[in-house]
């Protein structure tokens, strides 16, 4: 016991740098709780704003006035000689409690509006960078579709493809057709010409003998049916035979 610090034992120091002990409280604190007591409140509050209230408060006020006023004298309890003293107190207590209480109605409905616009605030700004992520997104999509082929570019070039192939098949034929006429064009000269005492009509023949035979128009008009261009061969073919006729109408002649 000799042992303990003489600063903490020793007399109650007085400076200034040192901090006072707490003093005990003689009465104990009330804490209600302020939830219950503000919704009590905010109820309170919103019935002195209603016609409810008001009504009541006229009907209490008269019956009052009329009791002190027209009752027996031995059952009244507030003189109308000094001006309804009782009912003015009445009224005046009434109305000192009703300001707090409409003041305290009034700051919580205040921090609901703060709370509500601080959440609406920050949905305002999720909503934002939802928006911006979206539109970043959306413009990254529309970059990268560029290099893709789209419905109407790959129509256009199967029709390019398809008419490059129908461009090529209908050389072929033709430069095919072509040879087949000259072919049995040299065939007809290498027969050799007809005697000239036949006439007219072997001149006639020979002219038949230089066109095309039949069975040349439907070989050409049996091949590749479909073919576009069956009509162009047998034109060219009629065109090769009146030119070999012509030239050999010009043999003839000589």
């Amino acid at each position: 016991m000799a042992d303990k610090n003489p600063e903490i034992t020793g007399p109650r120091r007085t400076g200034l740098d040192t901090p006072l002990r707490a003093r005990g409280r003689r009465w104990p604190r009330l804490s209600p709780n302020p939830d219950a007591f503000g919704e009590a409140t905010e109820g309170f509050a919103r019935f002195m704003g209603t016609p409810q209230f008001l009504l009541w408060m006229t009907i209490f006020c008269a019956v009052w006035l009329g009791w002190n006023t027209f009752a027996p004298e031995m059952w009244r309890f507030d003189s109308a000689a000094i001006g309804f003293t009782a009912l003015t107190l009445v009224l005046s207590l009434q109305a000192s409690y009703a300001a707090p209480l409409l003041l305290l109605a009034q700051n919580r409905q205040d921090d609901r509006d703060k709370v509500s616009l601080r959440e609406d605030r920050n949905r305002a700004e999720r909503n934002l960078a939802d928006t911006e992520y979206l539109t970043r997104e959306l413009a990254g999509l529309r970059i990268a579709l560029q290099d893709v082929a789209t419905r109407d570019f790959v129509r256009s070039e199967m029709r390019d493809a398809v008419a490059e192939i129908t461009e090529d098949l209908k050389d072929e034929w033709r430069e095919q057709v072509r040879a087949e006429l000259l072919e049995e064009m040299g065939r007809g000269h290498d027969a050799g010409p007809a005697p000239q005492a036949a006439g007219s009509g072997q001149r006639k023949g020979k002219k038949k003998k230089n066109r095309p035979s039949r069975e040349a128009r439907e070989r050409i008009e049996g091949d590749e049916e479909g073919a576009p261009t069956t009509t162009l061969a047998i034109i060219a073919a009629e065109e090769a035979g009146d030119a070999g006729s012509n030239r050999e109408a010009g043999d003839d002649t000589a």
